[in-house]
C-alpha cells in the first residue's frame, strides 16, 4: 500500500510540473542592450502567398521599453537564397524603432511606448514587391 501510494504521489507531481510548465509565461530572450525581457501577447507568423511559414514576429517589455523581434525559419531560409527581414513597434498611427537585416533574426530598436498600445510588425522581402508578406502580432495595452 505504501508503495502504490508512493508511486500515485510521484505521478501526480510529475502532472502538476508539466501543467504548471505549460502555462507558466513566455521564456525571456536578450533584447540588444537590455538582456533578458519577457515576451508580452501571442506570437504571429508571416507566411508566404503559397502558404510557407517564413517567420516569427514577437513583442517583448524590458528595461522601460517595448521590443519587436522577428526570427527567419530555417525552412525558409533553406528554400529562398536571399531575402530581407524588418521589424518594428507598431502604435495606433506610427512604426517606431524599425530597423532591417539580411539575417536569420533581427530585434528593433527599444521605443519608449509601454504607456501605449503597441504591437510587433515583421516583413520579409524575397522578390515580388506586391506580395512580400508581413505579420503583426495582437495588440497589448
Amino acid at each position: 500500500m505504501r508503495r502504490l501510494l508512493s508511486t500515485a504521489v510521484s505521478t501526480l507531481t510529475l502532472a502538476a510540473c508539466i501543467v504548471i510548465g505549460t502555462s507558466s509565461p513566455a521564456a525571456a530572450e536578450s533584447a540588444p542592450g537590455c538582456g533578458d525581457v519577457p515576451q508580452i501577447g501571442e506570437t504571429a507568423y508571416i507566411t508566404t502567398p503559397s502558404g510557407q511559414t517564413a517567420a516569427s514576429v514577437k513583442q517583448f517589455a524590458g528595461c522601460g521599453k517595448n521590443w519587436a523581434y522577428v526570427y527567419v525559419w530555417k525552412s525558409f531560409r533553406d528554400t529562398w537564397g536571399s531575402w530581407k527581414v524588418s521589424t518594428a513597434i507598431q502604435t495606433s498611427s506610427q512604426l517606431l524603432g524599425t530597423r532591417s537585416s539580411t539575417g536569420s533574426e533581427v530585434w528593433s530598436e527599444g521605443t519608449n511606448t509601454l504607456s501605449v498600445c503597441t504591437r510587433a510588425f515583421g516583413q520579409i522581402w524575397y522578390g515580388n514587391p506586391q506580395r512580400d508578406p508581413s505579420a503583426r502580432t495582437d495588440n497589448r495595452c
